[in-house]
């Protein structure tokens, strides 16, 4: 506990360093962009669909009916926008995880390498292309879990457990990996996730829960939905900087066990007594008398 303490105060500390803050601009710019892109070409398109959509259910078409009633006409819109909003946000979620896993978390794990852990040998156990790789195929099961349990979230409290716990899994799955990929062997890696999956899953969840202070943007007020492509950049920002962290937090916290673990290798390979290998005088005075064999013994005999 002590560890996991010290690790998440430091990369609080180190989240306010010039250079994360420019590193994590990178993936705002990408993500920021490509839903400006999207929004501009799709989002009305998108929010008719949904409308259309709803409409078609006779009963959701009839409960929408009854409380616009109450609320006004546009109660309906207001619908179709917060659905579109909800299916595109694990989207840019993982999107932005990816983004952060591949390009900050690499720039991450070298800072700290040379502030805290210069002597550290790099084995390389994971290669960029196969953390890139990783990366998607989590991302595509966390999108997948997300779809399957979406009908689950109008359940009360469901909606406040559930996301933080997949985002959890995900962050556990892609940062225990980048965050180790460039020091530890592959050996080392996987001996440090079963040791301590305990505690890096309660990382993961930690940061997960983070991820929900973004979306009480949309609780402000409904008026924002209309504005999404516009404050979804604001949005993208938090996210790449809650998964800035929590590549900070992995790192100090994974390469302070990878050091300890070297450390105790050396010092139980200093502890073994050395053997010295017998030498070949030892190896001649050991040979009893009457089995020595000599050259005179090996002539043949005379007839």
């Amino acid at each position: 506990m002590k560890l996991l303490f010290s690790s998440f105060f430091r990369a609080v500390a180190y989240c306010l360093h010039p250079k994360v803050l420019v590193l994590s601009l990178l993936p705002l710019v990408v993500a920021g962009v490509l839903t400006l892109g999207l929004g501009y070409l799709f989002w009305e398109q998108a929010i008719d669909a949904v409308r259309s959509g709803l409409e078609h259910w006779s009963l959701v078409n009839s409960a929408l009916e009854w409380v616009s009633s109450f609320l006004g006409a546009d109660f309906r819109t207001g619908v179709a926008l917060l659905i579109v909003v909800a299916a595109v946000i694990p989207v840019e979620v993982a999107l932005t995880l990816a983004l952060v896993g591949v390009w900050v978390t690499p720039a991450v794990v070298s800072m700290v390498s040379r502030r805290r852990f210069p002597a550290l040998e790099r084995r390389h156990g994971g290669s960029w292309l196969s953390g890139l790789f990783l990366s998607l195929a989590y991302s595509a099961a966390a999108l997948f879990m997300v779809m399957v349990s979406l009908p689950f979230w109008l359940i009360p409290g469901v909606a406040l457990v559930v996301p933080p716990l997949i985002w959890g899994w995900l962050t556990e799955r892609i940062m225990g990996f980048d965050s180790l990929a460039e020091h530890a062997s592959v050996a080392e890696r996987d001996a440090i996730r079963r040791a301590h999956r305990g505690p890096m899953l309660t990382m993961g969840v930690v940061c997960g829960f983070l991820c929900g202070v973004p979306s009480l943007i949309w609780t402000i007020s409904i008026k924002l939905l209309v504005l999404a492509p516009v404050v979804m950049p604001a949005a993208l920002w938090l996210y790449t900087m809650i998964f800035t962290f929590s590549a900070l937090w992995f790192t100090h916290y994974g390469m302070s066990v990878l050091a300890s673990l070297r450390d105790a290798e050396t010092a139980m390979r200093a502890a073994q007594p050395v053997v010295a290998p017998p030498s070949d005088l030892q190896l001649v005075e050991e040979v009893p008398p009457h089995e020595r064999f000599s050259y005179e013994d090996s002539r043949p005999l005379e007839p």
